[in-house]
């Protein structure tokens, strides 16, 4: 789903169409955003950001507190949707899982676009797809085309599609692996194949493997 919790907010008051909104968070230096729309988004503001640094970069944001009831009921009416297409799902957070399809009849592109029509349908809510070969290809594919897209890797793309990838995409790669990664020259995921595991596991440590 797209900005899940604040797209509620948006979705139950239209007044905030346009504006930037962030949820959860007290204004005080120990709030914490949970979310933000995309307008937010705009001015550099980001989900787990310190309330008064959002403020900071963007003093119109509009921040509202959670109301988890209303997102976890919102996430069952979705849940219920997904069931009607895929007994196999493996829920990430109240706003995100893993759909195995490969036993359905229909493409899995076409297929993408009518679970997500009918989504919006009931939901008057915008979601995002990733369609790959696996999980990793499909969450990386899920943020290419945000929000209220989708974007699909046949298996004959992987290839390719992972040569020039760059390697902080990879789920498990953070800021300071991403950094000894560079100094060996490493910024694609093409490059990281060039060197063995050991390699890596020599120069990284076990942070690097899976």
């Amino acid at each position: 789903m797209d900005c899940f919790y604040a797209a509620i907010e948006v979705r139950d008051r239209p007044s905030l169409r346009g504006k930037p909104v962030g949820v959860g968070g007290a204004r005080d230096r120990r709030g914490v955003l949970t979310t933000c729309n995309y307008e937010a988004r705009k001015f550099g503001v980001r989900s787990a950001m310190p309330t008064f640094m959002a403020l900071q970069r963007c003093p119109n944001l509009i921040v509202l507190p959670t109301r988890f009831d209303v997102y976890r009921r919102e996430a069952a009416v979705i849940r219920g949707i997904l069931h009607r297409f895929t007994s196999l799902i493996e829920p990430l957070s109240l706003d995100e899982a893993y759909l195995d399809v490969t036993e359905h009849p229909g493409a899995p592109g076409p297929l993408a676009q009518v679970i997500r029509g009918t989504i919006f349908r009931k939901t008057k809510l915008t979601s995002s797809a990733g369609i790959g070969p696996n999980k990793l290809i499909a969450k990386i594919a899920s943020e290419i085309n945000k929000p209220n897209g989708q974007f699909e890797v046949t298996p004959e793309q992987v290839p390719e599609f992972m040569e020039k990838l760059p390697v902080r995409k990879i789920s498990g790669i953070g800021e300071k692996t991403e950094r000894k990664l560079e100094e060996l020259g490493v910024k694609t995921c093409g490059q990281l194949q060039r060197f063995s595991r050991s390699d890596l596991l020599e120069f990284c440590g076990p942070a690097i493997s899976p």
